[in-house]
């Protein structure tokens, strides 16, 4: 039964990676064509629907059903920085498509090198490399130019998948400096049974199911310094905690 159970979990992600790299290398001359013709937030906001696109017809193909709550929490007149955590590849189709506003995310760099993908990824985040000072604040600059535009933002706190056994791994600050810099609201957003349904460590335990995304009241940061960092991290990081833990 286990070798059966393999074989079918095998041709389930090749189906899936079928289906990620087609509807991505049919949304790419989109997204491209848009990146020429227009700028600023009206680029990201079309580019988001292409992004909307691609994410709908992996989730629907490969058997995902996104399951949303208190969206309606969400003012999409005001731009903030979504927060979310981290871990699994089936993230980015889950905040594409449960967030009610375009954004535009933080990403690292090693995934610009990822071939076919990396060509669509590089035209829609602000991409960063953790290892170079330099990219450290060029990334929060653009993402700050972003804000100041009237585009929202989003950033995975933990900056990478989360493979340990705890329910979020640790947070960087930059999301959190950015809102107090800017004084953007923070709104927490979990993800609760994708880790579940693609393990990044046993990708052979893949399998199609549902996935909620919960979105928490935005938390506000009028008045706050750069002093209140860590408090407003441990803040939100124990809000999302208990989110995960109270729909697991």
């Amino acid at each position: 039964m286990r070798i059966i159970r393999n074989i079918f979990a095998s041709l389930y992600l090749l189906w899936g990676l079928v289906v990620f790299i087609s509807f991505m290398l049919l949304m790419f001359p989109f997204i491209i064509l848009i990146q020429l013709l227009f700028k600023g937030k009206k680029a990201q906001s079309l580019s988001f629907t292409c992004l909307r696109i691609w994410a709908k017809g992996v989730a629907i193909l490969c058997l995902y059903r996104i399951k949303i709550k208190n969206r309606e929490a969400i003012d999409t007149t005001q731009s903030y920085i979504y927060v979310c955590n981290h871990g699994s590849y089936l993230d980015a189709i889950s905040v594409v498509l449960a967030t009610p506003q375009a954004f535009k995310p933080l990403g690292k760099i090693e995934m610009a090198k990822a071939p076919i993908f990396g060509l669509l990824y590089k035209n829609v985040v602000v991409m960063l490399d953790r290892k170079n000072p330099e990219s450290r604040a060029a990334s929060v600059q653009a993402l700050k130019v972003e804000i100041a535009a009237g585009q929202s933002i989003f950033i995975f706190p933990e900056g990478t998948m989360n493979t340990t056994d705890e329910v979020l791994g640790n947070f960087y600050d930059g999301a959190f400096r950015i809102a107090i810099e800017t004084q953007t609201p923070i709104v927490p957003m979990v993800l609760v049974n994708a880790r579940e349904l693609m393990p990044r460590k046993a990708p052979l335990l893949a399998k199609p199911g549902t996935i909620t995304c919960i979105f928490l009241p935005p938390i506000h940061v009028k008045g706050l310094t750069v002093l209140d960092v860590e408090t407003l991290k441990i803040t939100v990081k124990e809000q999302m905690t208990q989110a995960i833990l109270a729909n697991q």
